[in-house]
């Protein structure tokens, strides 16, 4: 189950939700919970992906896509805010969780 973590961008102070685990919406809707994170190469890519490989093997690849997918989304995303200048503002509890299952360093 994802769970989310409050952060905020050094400089801009724009407040965004990082996820991390499992992403069982990634897992039923593919590339949407991308695009509608406004993460849209992600979401295209994913979606594309699933509809070429699907088309090539009666749909089975399609769910192994997004099975993978459900697994690295929350976990990429939340990487790259982190990149982007953003850390974490939540409880102290909630960020060292976040750290933790993210491989970030405490």
């Amino acid at each position: 189950m994802a769970t989310p973590v409050q952060m905020k961008h050094k400089v801009s102070g724009i407040l965004k939700k990082g996820y991390y685990g499992f992403s069982w919406t990634s897992l039923f809707f593919g590339g949407f919970p991308a695009l509608f994170r406004g993460d849209v190469a992600y979401g295209l890519g994913v979606l594309a992906a699933g509809v070429v490989f699907g088309a090539f093997s009666a749909g089975f690849l399609w769910f192994v896509i997004g099975l993978v997918w459900a697994f690295i989304y929350n976990k990429n995303y939340t990487h790259r805010l982190l990149q982007a200048g953003y850390e974490f503002t939540d409880t102290p509890e909630r960020v060292a969780e976040a750290k933790r299952a993210l491989g970030v360093a405490l």
